[in-house]
């Protein structure tokens, strides 16, 4: 198969084809315009001199302070976790007509490999077509965006630009992740004239192994600050403690999403067990098939979730050191507050947290909306048969509801856990001064000096951070309302979804 006939066929398709090459396109521009940006600070030039120099240029203290500018590029990519876990959701949307149309192309003598390369290349062109477009928007938001103040400093970094190589790495290297992803994905799908088949169907429920790698992960956390005081090598510590910040947050955060497998089979089992109702116990058939749907839908949501409870807990944190410098400064007899700078910082994570939950909730969406068309044929069948359509309403709600309440406890527990291994406790003060107890003379003297000097140690203080138990209610009750919005989005597709005449069309 040539080439531009692959093109062709990859970029064919219905309505439904056309909305799921969109909202690809629409997930790779909003990763690419955070991996742009996050490039875009770590470009920030440091100004000559000693490492606390700062870039006067800017208004933010984040981009001033060189020290901050590497969390701050890493919150950056942190955005970009919901926005890839959205494209996985937006490449499953029409699947069951996708299989059809693939089935088709088998029967019309296409080999399963050129099947395969098809399916990734629609994803592949796909996100590119977003990438370029998110260069374009960045480049175009640059120019806009450069507004110097009356004393020359920027809002925002517009006055550097990534180098080119960076940028394409990060404008073609998306497009080919995703092709990759989708490439891997389909390993075990057979697509053959009469449909599509899914080798290796699971016969028995998840095992919570998913507990071994959070326990990983909160043992890095907790371990990055006894490292730092046992190394004495700062080589080695420049590169231990990255490594074991990464590692522990993506072990903590991959078990968190693999552990929703395990709770939506467990919600199945206790369901089918203690459920009377019809709604429930349809509910409790689907989780048990298919448990690890809720680790598909709900992974972007407990990656931002696992995000926030971590920023919560440095919060806390903040809060703490923030009460005990005021109270140092009251004891010292200095009118004083303390610095506000990292508490007011924290506002500028609520945020990104809170855009992160936005866009996990527009992948529930589509997931729940994918769900109900993929299985319109079941569901039209039982409607047939005279299961009333209020039935089903409840029952996708128990479905959505059952997994999704233990699972966000679970992702704001972790990321507490988290933020308190990393910074377990507030202290201030402590120290030694040197006092002289003689006169001037003397203790000018260096030959005298010695015989009247005392060592005085002054005692520091210790507080523990308390538990953020407001802030984690608030992440927990919007995660649940964007659960509840989703599944009022979706049951309004179940109407259409569950006519009659879907029985011969599905």
């Amino acid at each position: 198969m040539r080439p531009a006939t692959l093109v062709r066929l990859a970029l064919a398709g219905t309505r439904t084809d056309t909305a799921r090459v969109v909202l690809t396109a629409l997930s790779a521009l909003l990763a690419t315009l955070a991996g742009l940006a996050a490039l875009t600070v770590l470009a920030i030039q440091k100004p000559a001199g000693n490492a606390w120099v700062e870039s006067e240029q800017y208004r933010n203290e984040l981009l001033r302070e060189p020290g901050l500018r590497g969390g701050t590029a890493f919150a950056l990519l942190l955005l970009t976790i919901p926005v890839l876990a959205l494209a996985g959701q937006c490449a499953r949307l029409g699947a069951p007509a996708r299989d059809r149309r693939l089935a088709g192309l088998r029967l019309a003598g296409a080999t399963p490999g050129q099947v395969t390369r098809l399916a990734v290349l629609e994803t592949g062109l796909a996100s590119l077509l977003g990438t370029f477009v998110g260069l374009g928007v960045y480049l175009a938001g640059r120019e806009l965006l450069h507004r110097p103040d009356g004393q020359g400093r920027l809002a925002l970094p517009t006055d550097v630009l990534p180098s080119v190589g960076a940028m394409a790495a990060v404008v073609l290297g998306l497009p080919m992740i995703a092709a990759l992803a989708t490439a891997v994905m389909l390993r075990t799908v057979t697509t053959s004239p009469l449909g599509v088949s899914r080798k290796a169907a699971r016969e028995r429920g998840p095992r919570p192994w998913a507990g071994v790698l959070i326990a990983l992960g909160l043992t890095c956390f907790a371990a990055i600050r006894p490292v730092l005081h046992q190394l004495d090598d700062e080589q080695v510590a420049r590169w231990l403690v990255p490594l074991m910040f990464v590692a522990g947050g993506l072990a903590a955060m991959i078990g968190v999403v693999i552990g929703t497998g395990w709770i939506s089979y467990t919600c199945g089992r206790l369901l089918r067990r203690y459920a009377r109702r019809p709604p429930a116990l349809l509910a409790a058939g689907r989780l048990m098939a298919d448990p690890w749907a809720g680790s598909r839908t709900f992974a972007a949501l407990l990656a931002a979730l696992i995000f926030g409870g971590g920023a919560a807990a440095l919060r806390a944190y903040f809060v703490a050191q923030d009460a005990l410098e005021r109270e140092q400064n009251q004891l010292d007899g200095v009118d004083r507050g303390a610095d506000p700078f990292y508490l007011s910082t924290m506002d500028l994570v609520d945020v990104a947290v809170g855009v992160a939950v936005l866009i996990a909730a527009g992948g529930l969406i589509v997931a729940l909306v994918e769900g109900i068309v993929s299985r319109r044929r079941a569901y039209s069948a039982l409607v047939a048969t005279g299961v009333p359509r209020g039935a089903l309403s409840r029952s996708i709600a128990w479905q959505a509801l059952a997994p999704a309440v233990p699972a966000i406890l679970l992702a704001l527990g972790v990321g507490t856990l988290l933020g308190r291994g990393l910074f377990p406790r507030a202290a201030t003060g402590g120290g030694s001064t040197a006092v002289c107890d003689a006169t001037a003379a003397l203790c000018d003297d260096p030959a005298t000096r010695d015989q009247y000097v005392r060592i005085v140690e002054t005692a520091g203080a210790e507080r523990v951070p308390d538990v953020p138990l407001e802030q984690l209610a608030w992440l927990g009750a919007g995660a649940l309302a964007a659960v509840l919005v989703t599944v009022g989005v979706g049951l309004l597709f179940l109407r259409v979804s569950t006519a009659v005449d879907e029985l011969r069309t599905a």
